[in-house]
């Protein structure tokens, strides 16, 4: 069942202050608009960076990722009052003598926004890094010292090796004035939500007994690009197709849901996806801000769906 394209429009929604890749922040409004009106439990099974679960209007909205580091830092960040997580911010950057530029610019520094901070910063991120990778932080809270690693990393991205340990080689930026805006808002936004987090494999929750109004929404890895999240293949046709046979369970017992994927990527198409989706309602996502039809998005890089399996009103 084919859906029309929707063009983007520019609601204000919050955005996370972690720069995921894959992140739904720009495709929002496209997303938001097939979800039920009125949704009692929502559950976000790969929240990443949580730009949909932070911006849901539901009575309970759970947060699930597998990435333990990351499921801790969103509830640390929900459990400590503002005051309080920015004071333990700037100690970690103070301790390790990286660089704020909300309060001392650029030329102290010797550089410009052009330039930026990594020769600054490199040799006290790699410390930082070492030190949370090795459990070795001393009087620093993990969660606090993993956001700052994040503020300072290459385009805030969050990436662990095969190890576990987080990789992601220092960026130009720092905590600078508009990181601490997302960071603020996100905060101020998750307190007026209640949220719960849980860090378990996305299979753990369809043995749940849902209630009446019950919304799941699944943003998991895409098999056919090679982001980052997936670099070490934790994500292959296998687990593709477990995912659909066990979506199709929950259809079964009149759940709804709804799946975000690429479809088509460097053309590249997810057979798999392709076929399992036909039984649903499949919206196609207008991903590069343009009016083109599916027939035309078939010969650009990308083409990502949105699958849902009721009718939205």
């Amino acid at each position: 069942m084919r859906d029309k394209k929707i063009g983007i429009t520019q609601d204000k929604y919050i955005k996370s202050p972690l720069n995921y890749i894959g992140g739904k922040y720009k495709l929002l409004n496209q997303i938001i608009r097939y979800f039920p009106k009125n949704i009692n439990t929502f559950y976000d099974l790969f929240a990443g960076g949580c730009d949909v679960a932070i911006n849901i209007k539901a009575n309970k909205i759970v947060v699930n990722d597998i990435n333990d580091s990351l499921i801790n830092l969103y509830r640390y960040i929900y459990e400590t009052e503002l005051e309080i997580l920015i004071e333990q911010i700037q100690k970690v950057i103070v301790e390790y003598e990286l660089s704020d530029t909300s309060k001392n610019g650029y030329k102290y520094y010797g550089t410009d926004s052009s330039i930026g901070l990594k020769k600054v910063n490199n040799s006290s991120y790699i410390k930082l890094r070492e030190n949370f990778n090795h459990s070795t932080l001393s009087n620093t809270n993990k969660n606090v010292a993993f956001y700052v690693l994040i503020a300072f990393a290459f385009n805030n991205q969050i990436r662990f090796n095969k190890s576990g340990h987080f990789n992601t080689p220092c960026g130009k930026r720092d905590f600078n004035k508009s990181l601490k805006n997302k960071f603020i808002n996100f905060k101020k936004e998750m307190i007026s939500k209640n949220l719960s987090f849980t860090s378990q494999s996305y299979e753990f929750f369809f043995d749940n007994q849902f209630s009446k109004n019950d919304f799941l929404y699944i943003d998991p890895p895409y098999l056919i690009s090679m982001a980052p999240y997936n670099e070490n293949n934790l994500w292959n046709e296998k687990k593709e197709i477990e995912l659909y046979n066990n979506l199709n369970k929950i259809h079964n017992k009149n759940v709804k849901f709804a799946l975000s994927n690429v479809l088509i990527h460097n053309g590249k198409v997810n057979k798999i996806l392709e076929q399992w989706m036909k039984k649903y309602y499949v919206h196609y996502l207008d991903s590069n801000y343009n009016n083109s039809n599916y027939q035309k998005k078939n010969k650009q890089k990308t083409v990502e769906v949105l699958i849902t399996n009721f009718k939205s009103k």
